[in-house]
C-alpha cells in the first residue's frame, strides 16, 4: 500500500476509509503509515528521522517526528513520541490506546510514555523488528517507575484533564519587555501561554509553564510543560510548543517573530534561560518574553 506524507491528525472517518480501502483495521493501518510519517522528521544531527503513528480511543491518528537542533546540548531534543503525546494533548485526545514506531523506542521514551493512565497496557509495534506485532509497554519496561510511586492515586496524569489555577502577575512583572523588530507581546499570546501553563502537567516541581509562539502570518501555537516522575525525560513547554508549530505546518523556524513564556513566579524549576538558549538557536531575531503568573487555588 503506497500513500504520501500523512498528516499529523488523521481524523476518525478518514482513518476508517483509509483501513476499509486497504482491507484492514484501523490499528493495522499504524505501521503503514509510519514510513509515510518519517520524511516530516526534523533530525540535522544524527540523520535519522523517527516516526511514531498513534490510535486515540476516538479513532483520531496522530503522528509524531524527532526534532533535533544544532548547536544546542541534546537534550533539547524532542523524541517521536514525545512529540506524539504532545500532538495527543494538542488535540484533547484523552488518551493512547496504541502506537507504531520506526525504531525501538529508547529507554527515555518508555519512561516518557510512563505518565500516561494505564500505560502498561499501551500496545506497541516496531516496524524495524522482524514479525512485527503488537506488544504491551509493560514488556518494554517491565520493572517500571512512575507516576504512581510518587502521586496520590487519583491525580491527574498526563492528557488528563489539568488545570492549575493559575493568574498572571502585574504587566510591570514582565521579565524581558519591549519591543523587538516591530513586534511586542501581544495579550493574545500571554493569554495563550497562560492557558498553556494552566494545562501544564508538573506534578513533580509543582512548576507549571507554558509557551506561545507567533509566525510571521499571525498564527499562534501553544505548548504545555510535562514532567516525567524520572525528571530528565520530562519535555520543555518551547518543546512542546514547537511540537505544535511542526505539526501545524509552522514551516522554517525563523519564521517564529514572537514567543511568550509564563511560568509561576518562585518556581523550583525554571524555563526561562533554557527556553531563550533554543528560540535564539532556531530563530535569532525573534522577541522573547516571559511573564511571571501566581497560583488562586
Amino acid at each position: 500500500m503506497s500513500m504520501g506524507p500523512p498528516k499529523f491528525v488523521i481524523e476518525a472517518s478518514e482513518a476508517q476509509s483509509m483501513a476499509e480501502s486497504a482491507a484492514l483495521t484501523v490499528p493495522s493501518l499504524l505501521p503503514i503509515l509510519v514510513p509515510a510519517a518519517q520524511p516530516l522528521a526534523r533530525p540535522p544531527i544524527s540523520n535519522f528521522p523517527v516516526a511514531a503513528v498513534g490510535l486515540g480511543p476516538s479513532g483520531r491518528i496522530f503522528v509524531g517526528v524527532n526534532l533535533e537542533f544544532p548547536g544546542l546540548p541534546l537534550h533539547h531534543a524532542v523524541h517521536a513520541e514525545q512529540f506524539l503525546l504532545t500532538n495527543l494533548s494538542l488535540n484533547a485526545e484523552p488518551h493512547l490506546v496504541s502506537l507504531a514506531v520506526s525504531a525501538a523506542p529508547c529507554g527515555h521514551c518508555r519512561q516518557f510514555l510512563q505518565e500516561l493512565r494505564g500505560a502498561a497496557d499501551v500496545q506497541v509495534l516496531v516496524t524495524s523488528h522482524p514479525a512485527a506485532q503488537f506488544t504491551p509497554l509493560s514488556r518494554f519496561l517491565p520493572d517500571r517507575f512512575g507516576p504512581h510511586d510518587l502521586l496520590p492515586l487519583r491525580a491527574p496524569l498526563l492528557l488528563e484533564p489539568h488545570h492549575n489555577a493559575l493568574t498572571l502577575r502585574r504587566q510591570e512583572d514582565n521579565l524581558s519587555g519591549g519591543p523587538c523588530n516591530g513586534h511586542v507581546a501581544s495579550d493574545k499570546l500571554k493569554v495563550a501561554a497562560l492557558e498553556a501553563a494552566n494545562k501544564s502537567h508538573a506534578p513533580y516541581s509543582g512548576s507549571p509553564s507554558g509557551v506561545a509562539l507567533l509566525d510571521r502570518d499571525g498564527n499562534v501555537f501553544k505548548g504545555s510543560y510535562v514532567e516525567s516522575a524520572a525528571f530528565n525525560p520530562s519535555l520543555g513547554p518551547l518543546q512542546a510548543a514547537l511540537v505544535a508549530f511542526v505539526a501545524g505546518g509552522g514551516g522554517d523556524y525563523d519564521r517564529i517573530v514572537a514567543a511568550v513564556l509564563v511560568e509561576k513566579d518562585g518556581a523550583a524549576v525554571k524555563q526561562d534561560g533554557t527556553a531563550r538558549l533554543l528560540l535564539h538557536s532556531i530563530s535569532p531575531n525573534c522577541h522573547f518574553n516571559t511573564f511571571l503568573c501566581q497560583c488562586h487555588p
